[in-house]
């Protein structure tokens, strides 16, 4: 499948998955936000908490290979369809992306979506309508409030190697906002055996910010380091995602590219199994 063709038919079947009616506009990821949006998952049969979970192994993500896109998409998106898979929470997207030298996303519309973009290997290069042109490296998080409507692209800026990154969409808490852009550039350090925020609803915040209640940390422990969670909103719930390594999160162990979602919690305990990096992503569990 082409670039233009998988735009189109990928960000057309966001919002077909996301809600009944048929998308306005064509490639527009505007969506009415239903009342409730998680929750429709598979619960984890092997659950013994009093916390409700639900468990994504690597291998059970869908997956997408454009040639010169190689994707893992944990919740539906563009051809991958699971009805338990739609959102944790209003975490509507989490793609696993490794997009070719020299290629990219060409120029596409967004709106009434926060998208937040964390590079993990190679150069990232982003230009918008906003007059935005940048390029995001492993270290760095990306954020766009796309809001009334914003166009885009991003491309692989070398010819010699791969970008690998994570895509990450957000339900707003508030529509139809003034599009921004922001990026930021971390101290890996600071998430050295300790949990570094990247993100939160405040701009007076550590990170970059959103518009919704939710604060993502990442952290790269070393083996037998015991890191615990305490959640910040009531009704919030946190999903796990780890990047490298092998982690135990409340009992339940997790290795590299799997997800553990946890809600009607208000702590969770991790523990590094192995030297490990993870990202964890605290969201309303209602719209």
């Amino acid at each position: 499948m082409d670039r233009k063709s998988f735009l189109k038919k990928g960000l057309l079947g966001v919002g077909a998955l996301a809600t009944a009616p048929a998308l306005a506009a064509a490639g527009s990821t505007s969506t009415p936000t239903p009342n409730l949006v998680g929750f429709n998952h598979l619960p984890n049969p092997a659950d013994k908490r009093m916390a409700s979970t639900v468990l994504h192994l690597a291998q059970t993500r869908g997956r997408a290979d454009h040639g010169w896109l190689q994707s893992h998409h944990t919740f539906s998106f563009a051809n991958y369809f699971n009805p338990e898979r739609m959102s944790f929470g209003v975490l509507r997207v989490l793609n696993d992306d490794c997009v070719a030298g020299g290629q990219g996303f060409g120029t596409h519309p967004h709106d009434n979506m926060e998208i937040i973009s964390i590079p993990l290997e190679g150069d990232l290069e982003h230009q918008d309508n906003m007059g935005n042109k940048a390029v995001i490296r492993r270290g760095d998080v990306q954020v766009m409030s796309a809001g009334t409507g914003v166009y885009h692209s991003e491309y692989n800026r070398n010819t010699d190697q791969l970008v690998k990154f994570l895509q990450i969409w957000v339900y707003p808490n508030k529509k139809n906002v003034r599009p921004r852009y922001d990026q930021i550039t971390l101290d890996p350090a600071g998430r050295h055996n300790k949990l570094q925020q990247i993100l939160s609803p405040s701009a007076d915040d550590a990170g970059v910010w959103i518009h919704q209640d939710a604060w993502f940390h990442m952290g790269k422990f070393d083996a037998g380091f015991r890191q615990a969670y305490d959640l910040k909103k009531a009704g919030n719930g946190v999903y796990v995602f780890v990047l490298s390594g092998k982690v135990t999160v409340d009992g339940q162990t997790l290795g590299p590219r799997d997800g553990y979602g946890l809600w009607d919690t208000n702590r969770i305990a991790m523990q590094a199994d192995t030297p490990a990096e993870v990202l964890l992503m605290e969201v309303p569990m209602l719209g």
